[in-house]
C-alpha cells in the first residue's frame, strides 16, 4: 500500500490550512488598543499565523443611533493561516469577542468596545444563524473593502466575480474612512 506522508489532524483527516480574513472594530475606549489586543488573542490562538494586517482606518459610524453618531469607529483587517475548522476558528474569535467585554446590550450597533468580523475563511460558504460567510455586508462597506484592499486587492471572495480592488473603486465616499496609522501601529 502507499505510504501517505502528509500530516494527520485529529480525526484522521488531511491538514487543513485556509486563509482567514477578519475585520476588526472599536469606538469605545482606547480603540488602537482594543485592535492590537483583540489581534494578538487571535494571533495566540493554536493553529492560528498571522499573515498580515492593515493600516487602521477611523470610520464614521453607520447606521449608529443618534446618540453614538460622533462616536468614531477604528477599523482594520487581519489576514490569519487557519489550521482548525471552521466551527472552531468561528466559536474562538466570538470567545475573544467576548472576552473583550463587547457587551451585547441588544441595541443595535451600539458603541463597543471591539467588534470581529468573520470576513471570509478559504473559499467557504456558510449561511447559518451564527455565521455567514463570505460575510454579506462586507462588499458594501469601505470600511472593510478599504483594509481588506490593502492585503489582499485581488482577492475574488467565494460568490462574487470582482476583486476588492474593484469592487471598493465603485463604492460610494461617504461615509468617510480615513487612514489614520500605519500596520505597525497595531
Amino acid at each position: 500500500s502507499m505510504i501517505d506522508s502528509s500530516p494527520m489532524d485529529s480525526r484522521g483527516g488531511h491538514d487543513i490550512k485556509a486563509e482567514a480574513g477578519i475585520g476588526l472594530g472599536s469606538n469605545l475606549g482606547d480603540r488602537l488598543a482594543n485592535l492590537r489586543t483583540a489581534r494578538e488573542r487571535l494571533e495566540a490562538l493554536p493553529g492560528v499565523r498571522l499573515l498580515g494586517k492593515s493600516s487602521v482606518y477611523e470610520t464614521e459610524p453607520v447606521g449608529v443611533p443618534e446618540a453614538y453618531a460622533s462616536l468614531d469607529f477604528l477599523n482594520a483587517v487581519a489576514v490569519f493561516e487557519v489550521s482548525i475548522p471552521l466551527e472552531d476558528w468561528s466559536d474562538a474569535v466570538h470567545g475573544i469577542e467576548d472576552a473583550l467585554l463587547r457587551r451585547r446590550s441588544g441595541v443595535r450597533n451600539a458603541p463597543r468596545t471591539i467588534d470581529l468580523d468573520l470576513l471570509y475563511f478559504g473559499d467557504a460558504v456558510a449561511d447559518k444563524p451564527h455565521l455567514h460567510l463570505p460575510h454579506p455586508q462586507s462588499v458594501s462597506r469601505r470600511f472593510v473593502c478599504q483594509p481588506l484592499a490593502d492585503l489582499r486587492p485581488g482577492l475574488v471572495l467565494p460568490g462574487e466575480t470582482r476583486t476588492i480592488a474593484d469592487i471598493l473603486a465603485a463604492l460610494p465616499r461617504e461615509p468617510k474612512v480615513a487612514r489614520l496609522a500605519p500596520p505597525s501601529a497595531w
